[in-house]
């Protein structure tokens, strides 16, 4: 996970909340006008159920402590604002406290499409509507208790079992693929990629497979893993994961689908 931004973080007041401008509250209603009828039309069940009832706002960056309000009714968990990227430790710590990171600056016009980083539309719209759903967010928990056990030197391995499902999952409804993670609700031009680019990988959801597999944060992923069951997802948090890592040390990655350069 890189550590550099190219953004700069917004600081909450002491009510916890963060004023945006008018112009940063306007990228956040072109970005929702375009995103909303996309993921209506190519994202999860799972993850519409719990973005109806966010009911974020289309017209502002919703505030930290709202999307908070509503997650904890639902599942315990809260939103905090960071400062744009952390690191795994303090992530996994965060997770495991159902705690999710948030960075609280919003995308310029420039990145309107495609974003190399997370932003507030990425963390809100991308993620906090599986986190509604008690199954998604024992996931996360599970992940961040997970990562809390390991060495630093292990925390890359375990992030990409985060990374392929949460981050850039897939799922198949009625034959058809629907996007299941946050890095493809959130991106206008990502999402219809990973549904139906005609170049892309696709590949059964397997641990072992997904912990082998190198990714770089900046490109348009060439490789979806699919959950035919997302079932398959909750179970995979009861698994011994550093054994699972340990093995896939053992095996070695796999060859990268993509310019070495700037590898994570």
């Amino acid at each position: 996970m890189a550590k550099t931004s190219a953004y700069t973080a917004k600081i909450p007041g002491p009510d916890g909340r963060i004023a945006y401008t008018e112009e940063e509250n306007g990228v956040w209603r072109d970005l929702y006008a375009r995103q909303e009828p996309n993921v209506r039309k190519m994202a999860a069940p799972d993850y519409l159920a719990g973005f109806d009832k966010l009911a974020l706002p289309a017209d502002r960056v919703p505030q930290c402590t709202e999307v908070s309000d509503v997650l904890d009714r639902h599942t315990g968990w809260k939103v905090e604002p960071v400062p744009a990227l952390i690191g795994f430790g303090r992530f996994y710590s965060m997770l495991a406290d159902r705690t999710f990171p948030a960075a609280s600056f919003i995308r310029s016009r420039k990145d309107f499409d495609y974003i190399k980083e997370p932003d507030i539309f990425h963390e809100i719209f991308g993620h906090t509507p599986l986190l509604t759903d008690p199954r998604f967010a024992a996931f996360s928990e599970a992940i961040g208790k997970a990562g809390q056990k390991l060495e630093a030197k292990d925390y890359s391995w375990l992030i990409r079992l985060y990374w392929f499902t949460i981050e850039f999952g897939l799922t198949r409804v009625d034959g058809i693929y629907k996007s299941l993670g946050s890095g493809l609700a959130s991106s206008p031009t990502e999402l219809p990629h990973s549904v139906s680019g005609p170049d892309v990988i696709r590949r059964p959801f397997d641990v072992i497979d997904i912990l082998r597999t190198p990714y770089r944060i900046d490109i348009h992923q060439p490789l979806y893993y699919v959950l035919e069951n997302v079932d398959d997802l909750f179970k995979a948090a009861e698994r011994d994961l550093a054994a699972d890592i340990r093995k896939a040390q053992s095996l070695g990655l796999f060859a990268p689908l993509y310019p070495v350069e700037k590898s994570a």
